[in-house]
């Protein structure tokens, strides 16, 4: 048996051992969600997207292919090398000289005569003069090395590299483009997450409410003073809010998953700081403006601009005059290519043939040339390419035009919807102060016992349904304006 004292001491010893393990597990890192804001995202995404990371390799090959534009300027050289050994010589020459010798001999006969009965060693048949068989090429090496330098080529040479810095314009362009669809893609996911939280917090505040009316039928029913038929009521409207907020977290946790992998982050990790988007809250009269809500959600007479002269900050826009530059470059280009072109330049030249053989030949010389080059058979063709070009050019122009009209319709629909956007928000905003007070009002005349059950469910329903309007109109807005400020070149 444990006395007292024993018992209090063993009492104090477990406290201290539950302390020390409280503090050690306060000690422990704690792995939080990292908070990411809507410029963080965007931060991360033009980081770690693929299309994104393909148009800047697009723009890097295209400054590669300016470099290799350039080089055409400087000399080429050319370095060829040939060693050969064949079956049998590739010349073969039978030589016959009898004919041409014979009165050469005829005449040195007598002196020959007289010098081999002096003792001269002389062999009379070294002078018989028989047909000969001379053989070559069949072994050898040759070497040659050029240096040319284009004089003349019908301005293709810079006209190429007019058009390859052309190209590098474009791919910045094309990746500012691409840039700009991804923020705003972000953009719009970051909002639609922002739209989802705002519903899960209406449906909290919506579960309380009907929490509170549930409580107080539920002790009037118990004290008699009404039937169940009105607490069936309530349980009802809490198992269709139940239903709506699994449906909504649902789709909350989705559309994280769907943002984190387009930043590139785990969703695990992934939370995204909740900007104030002016929700009204009780006791707020009807018109009162939010707190916040001009700096959050700025009006559209702000950011409006002069749609004409926001069309060359288009990036489309200038793709087009780009397109049109481009097309004016190719007529140079296809004229270049019909004019005649001309290069000088200097080479050395080795060679080493049947070495060793009856007839060697070895030999190494320098050279200076030149080239013209008259393409006549191409003028013809190249009349006709050349028309079809500045066909294009029209076509590129027409194309601009047409654009320039596409663009104004947009900037305006799009202004159209802003002001739309706005207006419905406001109108939001006072619909909620509204249904705030139907609530306040009908659960007074319940509780006083000149109200009905039915008429206090329906006014928190409208009540709920008045910030989800609020909801959907401010993040619409939000969205609106992105695409706004985008298709203006702000």
């Amino acid at each position: 048996m444990i006395n007292k004292e024993g018992q209090s001491a063993l009492h104090s010893g477990l406290l201290r051992i539950v302390f020390i393990l409280a503090v050690c597990m306060l000690c422990l890192p704690i792995r939080a969600q990292e908070i990411f804001t809507l410029e963080k995202c965007k931060e991360l995404a033009l980081k770690n997207n693929t299309q994104v990371l393909n148009s800047r390799l697009a723009l890097e090959a295209a400054d590669q292919l300016k470099k290799e534009a350039f080089t055409k300027y400087f000399p080429s050289v050319n370095a060829v090398g040939l060693g050969f050994k064949t079956t049998k010589p590739m010349m073969s020459i039978d030589m016959d000289l009898s004919a041409t010798m014979q009165p050469i001999m005829e005449g040195l006969s007598p002196a020959m005569g007289w010098m081999m009965e002096q003792g001269a060693p002389l062999d009379p048949s070294v002078f018989n003069i028989e047909s000969q068989k001379i053989e070559m090429l069949e072994k050898g090496i040759l070497g040659v090395v050029t240096v040319t330098q284009p004089v003349f080529a019908g301005g293709q040479i810079i006209t190429g590299n007019r058009l390859a810095k052309l190209g590098v314009e474009v791919a910045e362009l094309q990746k500012t483009m691409s840039e700009d669809e991804l923020l705003l893609t972000v953009e719009q996911y970051f909002w639609q997450i922002i739209a989802l939280e705002e519903k899960v917090r209406t449906i909290a505040e919506a579960e309380n409410l009907l929490n509170r009316a549930y409580m107080d039928v539920k002790n009037a029913v118990e004290a008699g003073v009404i039937n169940r038929n009105d607490l069936l009521k309530v349980e009802l409207k809490q198992n269709e809010l139940e239903s709506n907020k699994l449906k909504v977290n649902n789709g909350l946790q989705l559309m994280k998953m769907v943002l984190a992998q387009f930043v590139g982050v785990p969703p695990e990790k992934f939370e995204i700081n909740k900007p104030f988007i002016g929700q009204p809250s009780e006791g707020l009269d009807t018109g009162t403006p939010v707190e916040g809500f001009g700096a959050d959600f700025p009006s559209p007479l702000q950011v409006r601009t002069d749609h004409r002269s926001a069309l060359p900050q288009r990036t489309e826009y200038q793709l087009l005059d780009k397109s049109i530059e481009a097309g004016k470059m190719q007529v140079k280009m296809k004229i270049g290519e019909n004019l005649p072109t001309a290069a000088v330049g200097v080479g050395w030249n080795y060679m080493n043939f049947d070495k060793g053989g009856q007839i060697p030949i070895k030999s190494d010389f320098g050279m200076f040339f030149g080239t013209v080059s008259v393409p006549i058979t191409n003028w013809w063709g190249g009349s006709h390419a050349i028309k079809r070009q500045k066909l294009q050019i029209k076509i590129a122009e027409n194309d601009k035009r047409n654009a320039e009209e596409m663009i104004l319709i947009q900037m305006q629909q799009l202004w159209n919807e802003l002001e739309e956007a706005y207006t419905q928000m406001q109108l939001a905003q006072r619909s909620i102060a509204t249904a705030l007070e139907n609530v306040r009002l009908n659960d007074d005349y319940y509780h006083a016992g000149t109200g009905l059950l039915t008429d206090l469910l329906d006014a928190q329903n409208s009540l709920q349904l008045a910030r989800d309007q609020y909801t959907e109109a401010a993040t619409g807005y939000r969205m609106k304006l992105s695409k706004y400020l985008q298709a203006t070149g702000q």
